[in-house]
């Protein structure tokens, strides 16, 4: 058999892309000036070709397969837009994130490199933003919110739920521990933090403890993971958040018990950002990357 032969034809690749993108047959097909019928076709026959499932049947939401194969046909199809020519562009694309500093020191930077490994043509500008403090870079393509996900102003998805638990380091819990049971939290000095409240805790375990109100506060779970590795006290950290401080050693868990935090990430977007081709691979690698 002949290489071509396994080639599925060019407009069964820009209907799935267009599809994929729009989730929607009537404006796929207004998009490509084709009938519904036809998309619905193109696709039939491009999952014929591949022998698997690229779209669950409701929502058009891809499946495992869909997404993978999706990153390979858009980066096709950009690679079949350059031409050759002296005076050609690079094609170098860019991409602007803005990420909440936590995430992006635990999550996103030790994954990174597979991305851009995958995707050399793409240049990321990586910015700061702070949850509950509404710092947003107003130019990023692409935004990572920490939150509840009633987000009106943006299309979302959510990228990561967690869980939480206390954690404090070593040599603080040695001089300090052992703690049998959750009531010998009392009387301990709590990191506080707006992001992560202690009351999430407390009612898993039916405390009806206030919040407390004492103690050092600190509006990044990064900062708060450092000031419990430096023995300042007891920080209720989420567990992939805190994965490096626990990897590492310095911090270590009171219980084994986690209980899930209320808040969760979110990638956000303004209408049409995934219209371009870099926003959408990149949207769609991350949210595989951390299914």
């Amino acid at each position: 058999m002949s290489v071509t032969s396994r080639i599925p034809p060019i407009q069964c690749l820009l209907t799935f892309e267009a599809l994929a993108r729009l989730r929607s047959v009537t404006q796929a097909a207004e998009e490509l000036c084709v009938t519904p019928s036809a998309v619905s076709h193109r696709v039939k026959q491009l999952e014929q070709i591949i022998g698997t499932k690229l779209f669950g049947r409701v929502d058009f939401s891809l499946t495992t397969e869909g997404i993978e194969y999706l990153a390979h046909v858009r980066e096709g199809l950009v690679s079949l837009q350059r031409f050759p020519s002296a005076n050609a562009p690079s094609g170098r694309r860019k991409l602007r994130l803005a990420v909440t500093p936590t995430f992006a020191r635990s999550v996103l930077m030790p994954r990174l490199k597979h991305f851009l490994d995958a995707y050399p043509e793409i240049d990321i500008t990586l910015q700061v933003s702070i949850p509950l403090l509404d710092v947003v870079a107003e130019d990023a393509d692409l935004t990572v919110r920490f939150g509840t996900g009633r987000y009106s102003d943006v299309e979302h998805v959510c990228l990561a739920k967690d869980e939480v638990t206390p954690l404090a380091s070593p040599a603080w819990l040695r001089e300090n521990g052992p703690f049998t049971s959750v009531e010998d939290l009392q009387n301990q000095p709590l990191l506080r933090s707006p992001l992560e409240p202690w009351r999430t805790w407390f009612a898993a375990h039916e405390l009806d403890w206030p919040e407390p109100t004492e103690g050092s506060s600190f509006n990044d779970i990064g900062l708060m993971c450092d000031a419990a590795a430096q023995g300042l006290g007891i920080g209720l950290i989420r567990t992939k958040l805190g994965a490096p401080w626990l990897e590492s050693g310095q911090l270590v868990r009171l219980f084994e018990r986690s209980v899930p935090s209320p808040h969760a990430h979110y990638l956000c977007w303004r209408t049409g950002t995934m219209e371009r081709w870099e926003c959408a691979t990149f949207a769609d690698w991350l949210k595989s990357a951390l299914a």
